[in-house]
């Protein structure tokens, strides 16, 4: 069985270039961004450090925590980082985990339990070690999302979908296709009108079903 919305992460201890973690120690009472990689210096892997480390202000302002996973050894990652700040204009300062012995990748259920590392290893060996999960502070996944090799990842997406999800977190509600901050939201199902109107005050009912509401400062 994979891992799945609102299941809780594994309490893992990982090695990283800053010292061992326990996972979920790490996450403490914040909100946490894993992002998986399946091999260092490769190109589209820098560019997507180097877009999360220029994006260290806004992790703070969420209180969001960022770990990322690469299936190589610390020293790797000790001097890939020298390229990531080259290639992003910026100091990747979160850590990243050692997952040579897959331990990670597998738990998360980016490789198969049978999976392993051959001699002479290239990227596509690991190819499906792409995947950015967002844990919330009850240790539970919340979101995920896995992309191909050749597709680098829109860090401005996965910050919007860390504010919907601490919006619905917040104030019980959903959000829209497209949302933004500062956008209508949706007032779920399972709250009537009146209960609706208690909380929120007046609402727009563009379907029985589908009431948007502007969401209070």
């Amino acid at each position: 069985m994979g891992l799945r919305i609102n299941d809780t992460i594994p309490n893992l201890a990982v090695e990283t270039d800053q010292g061992t973690i326990h996972l979920h120690d790490w996450v403490g009472d914040s909100w946490a961004v894993i992002f998986s990689h399946p091999k260092d210096f490769t190109p589209v892997c820098t560019t997507e450090f180097g877009a999360v480390a220029r994006l260290d202000a806004e992790w703070k302002k969420r209180g969001v925590k960022v770990l990322g996973i690469s299936v190589d050894g610390v020293e790797e990652h000790v001097r890939w980082k020298q390229d990531i700040k080259i290639a992003g204009s910026a100091e990747p300062t979160f850590p990243i985990a050692a997952d040579h012995d897959l331990a990670v990748s597998k738990a998360f259920d980016m490789l198969p339990a049978e999976a392993y590392l051959p001699e002479g290893r290239t990227p596509n060996d690991t190819a499906t070690v792409r995947s950015v999960f967002i844990i919330g502070p009850d240790k539970k996944l919340k979101l995920s999302m896995t992309y191909p090799m050749s597709v680098g990842r829109n860090f401005s997406e996965i910050l919007r979908a860390v504010d919907a999800l601490q919006a619905a977190a917040k104030n019980g509600i959903a959000t829209p296709a497209d949302w933004q901050p500062g956008d209508d939201v949706i007032i779920p199902v399972a709250v009537s009108n009146d209960d609706a109107r208690a909380k929120f005050g007046d609402f727009e009912t563009v379907l029985p079903y589908l009431r948007k509401v502007k969401l209070p400062a």
